[in-house]
């Protein structure tokens, strides 16, 4: 455990838990979420926190079974923040009572401040807040009083400032809540006394020890995707380890337009890294020949690439650990509780470890760091911002974003229409503007004038949207001038599709993912 001053976040199932620590981190805290049944004793001990938060969640308190925090994150004897379910939790554990509301409260709402209080401090009388609930508290434990309402929530935000406990009904850690990072802040620098003491440049250095002490003089072999996640893995252990790092890039054929180049001339030109290229784009199309379902594509190609890893590290000389960019938000996911709306474990990530017949360990540098920590990371070790600033690309390539079989013919069409509607994000100066954009290519196919002839070619479909999280998104209002010559670029230049359309949905907070 990084010596750093820490938050412990209890998860009680929230699809949002992820973003409570997210903000946290901005404001330069440590902090790890973990399971509300996951908390004995001698973890509790162990991990020493420094302030507690109780995330929401899916459940009510008056249900019987319902989560509950454990009695001992009450005798820690440090601050405390409940926030949606979690200010039930208190509510309920500590003596007072919590009922079902005839008015549930969803969407924005606005509280208003009624007692000061340190949790607000610099927040208007007034502040506008995203509310998720159908639930009401109806009677404070002794020692709490109300310190904020909003028309449907009487206890909007209570406080016991004697034992620094506090609750507040709305979520704070979402973008829709604007005075939310300050508050969370509030609550971490004002009420706990934290510095922010955590920074990515002593997670580099921290890290990199790490590293060697777990390599020792042994052989790491690092799978290579292209995207950034694997960029910054590779790189950091290259600094770490030198030459017992092998990095093996697979060309899957279902990658971006001309990626394998990039990636190539940069491990093995920039930074000299030992780099083994493999071509298996035909390995990888016959895989998948004639397999339409999303969740087996995945796992076709997540095993094939195991395969191969093993492969190659037999025709090195054997390696003794195999590295991978998992992130936390995965980690968060392979350890929700049970009945968790989170409990999904990403298919392309081995986050609960490697298949039995590997003798290599795992080594996942990243596995504290959120997708934006990773970008920064890789600023920090001086990876070009070509690599750093791309858009997140899923690990199954392509493949899921043409939905049905997989076909040579149908990858190299997806492959140069996804590359004319990057380019054209580039022209206009808007690609550092959305956090992704990507191509699909449609299971549908329709009927077309194109000059003097008729047509019968495929519907694409472009995807951008903006984000500050990677959990919640809205799509990217584009002026129509725009959308305009993407589209004449793509139907001129792209033989087989005669139809572009642009997918306007939005993704609301509570989502887990999308492609």
């Amino acid at each position: 455990m990084p010596q750093h001053e820490h938050v412990l976040i209890v998860d009680f199932g929230s699809q949002v838990t992820q973003l409570i620590a997210r903000r946290l981190r901005e404001s330069g805290v440590y902090c790890e979420v973990h399971p509300y049944n996951r908390l004995g004793d001698s973890f509790l001990q162990r991990f020493a926190p420094r302030a507690v938060i109780l995330s929401g969640g899916p459940s009510s308190v008056h249900w019987d079974n319902s989560p509950r925090a454990p009695q001992d994150v009450f005798d820690l004897d440090v601050p405390i923040l409940g926030i949606c379910y979690g200010e039930q939790v208190i509510c309920a554990q500590l003596g007072g009572e919590v009922a079902a509301s005839d008015q549930r409260e969803f969407g924005r709402a606005e509280i208003e401040t009624v007692q000061s209080s340190p949790l607000f401090a610099g927040l208007s009388a007034s502040e506008t807040v995203w509310m998720s609930h159908g639930d009401k508290v109806v009677a404070l434990p002794d020692g709490f009083r109300v310190i904020a309402k909003s028309e449907n929530a009487p206890f909007a935000a209570i406080a016991n400032e004697t034992r620094q406990i506090y609750g507040v009904q709305f979520h704070p850690e979402v973008v829709h809540t604007p005075c939310g990072a300050q508050i969370l802040r509030n609550f971490t620098h004002g009420i706990a006394g934290l510095s922010g003491d955590w920074t990515m440049a002593a997670f580099r250095q921290e890290e990199i020890a790490k590293i060697r002490a777990q390599i020792g003089t042994g052989k790491v072999i690092c799978g290579l995707s292209g995207g950034v996640d694997s960029s910054v893995v590779a790189v950091l252990l290259h600094e770490a380890i030198g030459e017992q790092l092998t990095c093996v890039f697979v060309d899957t054929g279902l990658m971006r337009q001309n990626e394998a180049d990039e990636v190539v001339t940069m491990f093995s030109d920039h930074y000299s890294i030992p780099l083994i290229h493999v071509d298996a784009g035909d390995e990888f199309l016959g895989k998948l020949s004639g397999v339409s379902d999303p969740e087996k594509k995945r796992k076709i190609i997540g095993g094939l690439f195991i395969d191969i890893f093993e492969r190659e590290a037999s025709a090195v000389g054997g390696a003794d650990f195999l590295a991978q960019g998992t992130l936390y938000p995965d980690v968060i996911e392979s350890v929700s509780f049970d009945g968790g709306p989170s409990v999904t474990i990403k298919s392309h990530h081995n986050v609960g470890g490697l298949p039995a017949r590997m003798k290599m360990k795992l080594v996942e540098p990243l596995r504290e760091l959120f997708k934006d920590e990773v970008r920064i990371l890789g600023r920090e070790l001086g990876l070009p911002e070509s690599f750093v600033g791309r858009h997140p690309f899923p690990g199954p390539g392509l493949a899921i974003r043409i939905p049905g079989e997989i076909t040579p013919e149908r990858v190299a069409i997806l492959q140069k229409a996804d590359a004319v509607y990057l380019d054209e994000i580039k022209k206009a100066g808007l690609y550092d503007d959305i956090w992704q954009a990507f191509a699909v290519l449609l299971p549908v196919r329709t009927v077309g004038v194109m000059g003097d002839e008729r047509t019968y070619d495929y519907v694409l479909a472009l995807r951008a949207v903006t984000s500050t999280d990677g959990m919640t998104a809205d799509y990217y209002p584009f002026d129509h001038d725009v959308l305009g010559r993407m589209s004449t670029r793509i139907i001129n230049e792209v033989r087989g599709i005669n139809r572009v359309v642009y997918d306007v949905t939005s993704k609301p907070p509570g989502t887990i993912e999308w492609e």
